[in-house]
């Protein structure tokens, strides 16, 4: 009868750990979050201006291209993060259709027309809501859809 006390013990043990293995995503961090949101306010507002010449805002533009491309550093040094680091490198791809590629393609165009602003704004923020709402979730509804977002824009 000595056996199942123990038995009972190593198959504790064992499922803890197998447990604690299957978290795979990152806890939540303030800083990624915190900065995710200051990035995207200072976006749309940047956007809002691209009815005017990119010339007159170039110094603003390069600074927060410049503070994703810390996200970037910053989450991939981080364990488990995989999906937010994945997410931050589409946002500051230039090549890509979101943020810098959205001010890239305004630089090369000189200034868009309203209408065009009109319809690319609303999807580099709604994909900046995605991550934001990820941030703060950790949730698996969350992480389905920047990973669908991802798959998309890859």
């Amino acid at each position: 009868m000595q056996v199942k006390p123990f038995f009972l013990l190593i198959t504790i043990i064992v499922l803890m750990v197998s447990s604690c293995a299957a978290i795979r995503t990152a806890p939540f961090d303030q800083y990624s979050y915190q900065k995710a949101v200051e990035i995207k306010v200072e976006a749309s507002q940047l956007m809002d201006k691209a009815t005017t010449p990119y010339q007159e805002h170039t110094e603003a533009i390069e600074e927060l291209l410049l503070d994703a491309q810390k996200m970037v550093a910053y989450e991939q040094n981080k364990p488990n993060n995989g999906i937010s680091y994945e997410m931050w490198k589409l946002l500051a791809d230039a090549d890509k259709n979101l943020l810098a590629g959205f001010f890239k393609r305004w630089n090369e165009q000189g200034q868009f027309s309203p209408v065009f602003l009109g319809e690319a704004k609303p999807q580099v923020l709604e994909a900046m809501d995605i991550l934001i709402h990820y941030e703060g979730k950790k949730d698996k509804e969350s992480e389905n859809s920047l990973m669908n977002l991802i798959r998309a824009n890859q």
